[in-house]
C-alpha cells in the first residue's frame, strides 16, 4: 500500500490468459493501427510544405519519417513472412503523397494483424534467421524478441514524428499505450 495516496495492488479477479505471449503481441499491433490512425489524421493537418519540410529529425521529414516506418515494417514483415514487398533502403520513399501512403499504411497494419492471427505460443518461441540491409549478414533470434523490436521501433519513430508535429506548430496527438487501453477496442487487453 502507498502511505501517500493509500492504494495499492487489488486483485479483484483472477484471469487466465491464453496465450499470454500471442495476446501481447495481438495488443502491440491493435495499438500500433490505434497510433498510426491518430498520427495519420494529425499528418493530414500539414501543407504540402510541412509534409516535406526537412526539420533535423533522423529521417529529415514527417513525409520521410512515415514512410521509414512503413519501410522498416516491410522489410520485417518480408523476414517473418518470407512474403510481401521491402525496400532495400532504410530511407526509400515508398510514397510522397500523404492520402496514398495512409492507404499503403492502412493495408501494413491490417497485414500484421492477419499474420499475428497465424501465430501460436509455439512459433512465437521458434528461431529465424534473416540478413540485414545495414550490414548483411545472418542473424537468428526467437521471434517474440525479434517482435517486440518490431513494435518498439514504431513507437520511436513515432515519437519522431510526434515531434515533428511539436516543431511545425501542430499539436500532436496522444499516443500511449495507456490512453489506447482506455478506448473501447484497447479494453479488451487492460
Amino acid at each position: 500500500m502507498c502511505p501517500r495516496t493509500g492504494i495499492g495492488l487489488i486483485i479483484t479477479r483472477s484471469a487466465t490468459v491464453e496465450q499470454p505471449v500471442k495476446r501481447h503481441f495481438e495488443m502491440m499491433a491493435n495499438y500500433n493501427r490505434w497510433a498510426n490512425r491518430l498520427l495519420y489524421d494529425a499528418a493530414g493537418e500539414l501543407t504540402a510544405e510541412e509534409f516535406a519540410r526537412d526539420v533535423g529529425v533522423f529521417f529529415k521529414s514527417m513525409m520521410g519519417t512515415l514512410n521509414h516506418i512503413l519501410v522498416a515494417d516491410r522489410i520485417w514483415m518480408k523476414r517473418f513472412t518470407g512474403s510481401g514487398d521491402a525496400p532495400d533502403r532504410l530511407n526509400a520513399i515508398i510514397d510522397s503523397a500523404l492520402p496514398s501512403l495512409r492507404l499503403a499504411r492502412e493495408a501494413e497494419d491490417e497485414r500484421i494483424l492477419s499474420w499475428l492471427g497465424t501465430l501460436d505460443e509455439a512459433a512465437l518461441s521458434a528461431y529465424i534467421t534473416y540478413s540485414t540491409i545495414v550490414k548483411p549478414e545472418p542473424v537468428s533470434q526467437r521471434l517474440a524478441p525479434a517482435l517486440s523490436h518490431f513494435f518498439n521501433h514504431q513507437t520511436h519513430h513515432r515519437g519522431q514524428a510526434h515531434s515533428i508535429l511539436s516543431v511545425l506548430g501542430h499539436n500532436p496527438p496522444s499516443l500511449d499505450l495507456a490512453y489506447f487501453m482506455r478506448t473501447a477496442e484497447g479494453k479488451r487487453y487492460a
